[in-house]
């Protein structure tokens, strides 16, 4: 008789159900940590989810804060989740919106759209923390070329409910049974969900491509611990349970339709066309794209010029 060690099958369980666990890559960009999990080199994207960064958790002292200038996008729909904090989002449509842990921000660039996120005066004025997740979704081919579009969905219009021993937000798409209180031309779902101490929370099949990122606390998925900041991508095919430690696990859930073909990405820019790619390239140098009213002096340079 061959001697295995006691954890075999449960190592075995969890290949079963998880694809591939990244660990995503991080960057200090002066005191404010972002990491950068899709796209990896284990997996571009799940679903339509091409882009997945976390932000933060991290405290700014007054007089400093985020401030990204105006830069174009096309050929996706951009989604920014607060859990602490305050951004403040303009773009070439004339919008002006701030953004608070809870709502969503759902920014569509189909042929071309330019946005700035920065830190407001006010905000400036005082010691502040920031603490979100930012994500980029595919467009689906027949909308690549859309018109640019912007809307915003306070907290309080998001679906808020218990699913197993979860309390659940829904951010984007439907799931459970739940759909989001806007429509989108992307098939996803996108949750935030609080699982108790202890308790299980079952990611059905039915919902397509999944991944499971633990923003905090514990969680195993078929006996394979996840860590904090890491993102488990699930196989196809089987409902998965997630089970959290002792102390709960905050999650984000992601994932929807496969992609109907591959994306190239070059920067800001998404499409199924790598001549779209250059065409976007040329324009953002000829100043082609329009302007952001409010924040028309700054710009950030094509890479490379």
């Amino acid at each position: 008789m061959s001697w295995r060690p006691a954890e075999e099958p449960e190592c075995h369980a969890a290949q079963e159900v998880i694809d591939v666990v990244i660990t995503p890559h991080e960057k200090d960009l002066g005191g404010f940590s972002v990491r950068r999990v899709l796209p990896a080199v284990e997996r571009r994207n799940v679903g339509p989810f091409v882009f997945f960064d976390h932000m933060g958790p991290a405290t700014f002292p007054p007089g400093e804060g985020i401030n990204v200038r105006p830069h174009p996008h096309i050929g996706l729909a951009t989604v920014t989740y607060l859990f602490e904090g305050e951004i403040l989002h303009r773009d070439s449509l004339g919008s002006l919106q701030p953004i608070r842990p809870g709502a969503v921000n759902w920014m569509t660039a189909g042929r071309g759209i330019v946005h700035s996120e920065r830190t407001s005066a006010e905000e400036l004025t005082r010691e502040r923390r920031l603490h979100g997740i930012q994500t980029w979704l595919a467009l689906p081919l027949a909308h690549e070329e859309d018109a640019p579009g912007f809307e915003h969905v306070p907290a309080e219009r998001l679906p808020v409910f218990r699913q197993d021993d979860a309390e659940m937000r829904l951010i984007a798409g439907s799931a459970y049974g739940h759909p989001a209180p806007f429509e989108t031309v992307v098939d996803l779902f996108y949750l935030e969900g609080h699982i108790d101490g202890g308790g299980n929370l079952t990611l059905p099949a039915s919902l397509g491509e999944r991944c499971v990122y633990l923003v905090g606390g514990s969680l195993t998925i078929a006996g394979r611990a996840i860590a904090p900041t890491e993102m488990a991508v699930l196989e196809d095919g089987d409902d998965v349970a997630l089970q959290a430690g002792a102390k709960g696990a905050h999650v984000m859930l992601a994932g929807g339709a496969p992609l109907e073909a591959r994306r190239t990405m070059f920067w800001n820019f998404v499409s199924s066309s790598k001549e779209r790619i250059e065409q976007a390239k040329a324009d953002w140098r000829a100043g082609r794209f329009p302007k952001v009213p409010g924040d028309e002096e700054e710009f950030i340079p094509l890479p490379g010029d």
